[in-house]
């Protein structure tokens, strides 16, 4: 039987970028490499006691409306992330998925703004957003490696390519659920495209476009935890180290920490979309 050679073409895709836009890529890997290292120096630079007080404090700041049980909760949580050994890799953890985070929203929500005014792009992504939520977070390491090599910068890009749809998918929702009544009076007080989108549909969408970055900090998380396999640090790596080596406590203590951080994320992040509402 005939097989069509779909593995054959996306290798030879990838080879032909590889072969022609390497320069591209050396260029972004050399330039995120030298963000991380800053960004995680400056973060090391504190010490851990002092920089736990200091999100705990933030933390407890930004959801003192609640009561004190998030910030306590960071407190500890952090503070047992400290005794048992791992600061240093939930430091470059956090720093993966914030930079990772970061590109995620750069990329997705304007793309979700295009696609909530353009039903044709709305026709044309949201297939895409299917098909990339349906793939195994395993597979997006396969590019990554010949574009970006091993490291923190492929795992970033793995990351976001994995962590973008809800950001897009949810921005276009936000926008898409604006009462058309709010739409049409805006249309009869003549307002331009680009006021009605900054004065009235982004501010009503804000609380969905929220609970999308949410969900794209969520997956980076997850997929950083994953990307450990092609070398990213943190978190992720000491799990992957406790498998090769058959440590299932250590890799309990590890993924601990990634409970810790995702929960204290989390919590921020619904923080700051309900008092968008």
């Amino acid at each position: 039987m005939y097989k069509l050679p779909v593995g054959k073409a996306i290798e030879s895709s990838i080879d032909f970028f590889v072969d022609n836009f390497s320069f591209i890529t050396k260029g972004i890997s050399s330039v995120t490499e030298s963000g991380i290292d800053i960004l995680v120096g400056t973060l090391m630079f504190f010490p851990p006691w002092l920089l736990i007080l200091i999100i705990s404090g933030g933390t407890w700041y930004v959801t003192r409306k609640k009561g004190p049980g998030i910030g306590i909760f960071a407190l500890l949580g952090l503070g047992l992330v400290w005794n048992m050994g791992l600061w240093e890799p939930t430091v470059s953890t956090i720093a993966l998925v914030l930079i990772a985070t970061l590109v995620s929203i750069v990329i997705g929500v304007p793309l979700g703004i295009m696609a909530a005014l353009n039903k044709t792009f709305y026709r044309i992504v949201m297939p895409i957003l299917d098909f990339m939520q349906t793939m195994p977070a395993f597979v997006y390491l396969i590019p990554a490696i010949p574009f970006f090599g091993l490291g923190p910068v492929a795992a970033i890009f793995s990351t976001v390519i994995f962590s973008v749809p809800p950001a897009i998918r949810l921005t276009c929702l936000g926008i898409r659920q604006v009462p058309t009544e709010l739409v049409e009076a805006a249309d009869a007080f003549a307002c331009t495209k680009w006021q009605k989108l900054t004065k009235l549909q982004i501010p009503i969408a804000t609380s969905t476009i929220m609970a999308g970055i949410n969900q794209t900090i969520m997956l980076a998380l997850s997929m950083v935890v994953i990307a450990a396999m092609i070398g990213a640090r943190g978190l992720g790596g000491e799990v992957w180290k406790a498998i090769q080596r058959l440590q299932p406590g250590r890799g309990f203590e590890a993924g601990l920490g990634i409970v810790i951080v995702a929960i204290i994320l989390d919590r921020l992040m619904q923080q700051f979309g309900e008092q968008k509402q």
